[in-house]
């Protein structure tokens, strides 16, 4: 077995559930919710969300609350006057172009506005169960720290990804990432000590 099959073995051993922590009632609310966590803690984007979907649950709902109204339900967001612009305009989009309903395609999601690749790629595996590698802060962390990739390049590190990840781990890896670097690799003091890769990672701390 190689390395990188151990290490995502480990991972997918001590994570029981390797999936999203955003909740959501839709799809449609699945994809606000992603748009709405960069750059903000998916506890915070819960908080909100949950309270905001239990009043507005549609994509008709959301654009009759219009945009001030939007923006004052997600003001505790970051970047929350783009965000509710991208929300207003993409919903938009949904409603005129693709009946209301999410789009399963990459390059449909991505013509949607606040939508990037790294978006794309968590709504196609979460919501359409694609094996697909989103890169956010804590895969890149991971991935320098472990030797999967050298890059700060969230486009090269997916493409590094990629092409190490076995098969069977390419649909978990992004979320065995994520949550080992939430709560185990943390960014500033990674517990080394409780981490099941220890053994494997040359970046682990001494003591």
């Amino acid at each position: 077995m190689s390395r990188v099959e151990e290490i995502c073995k480990r991972l997918k051993a001590s994570i029981k559930e390797p999936k999203t922590e955003l909740k959501y009632v839709s799809d449609y609310a699945f994809l606000i919710a992603v748009v709405l966590s960069a750059q903000t803690t998916d506890v915070q984007v819960n908080k909100v969300t949950s309270e905001l979907f239990e009043k507005y649950k549609t994509i008709d709902d959301i654009l009759n609350l219009g945009l001030e109204g939007l923006k004052q339900r997600i003001r505790s967001i970051g970047f929350y006057n783009n965000k509710a612009r991208h929300i207003i305009a993409l919903s938009e989009i949904l409603k005129s172009k693709f009946n209301s309903k999410v789009p399963r395609s990459r390059e449909e999601l991505e013509s949607l506005p606040g939508v990037g690749r790294k978006t794309a790629n968590v709504v196609m595996n979460a919501l359409f169960d694609r094996p697909t590698i989103a890169v956010d802060t804590h895969a890149l962390r991971l991935s320098k720290r472990l030797g999967f990739s050298k890059s700060g390049d969230p486009l090269k590190v997916e493409a590094d990804l990629e092409r190490i990840i076995p098969e069977e781990y390419k649909k978990s890896v992004s979320n065995l990432l994520v949550l080992h670097g939430r709560y185990v690799c943390k960014a500033r003091k990674p517990n080394c000590a409780g981490c099941v890769l220890a053994d494997l990672c040359d970046s682990k701390s001494p003591n």
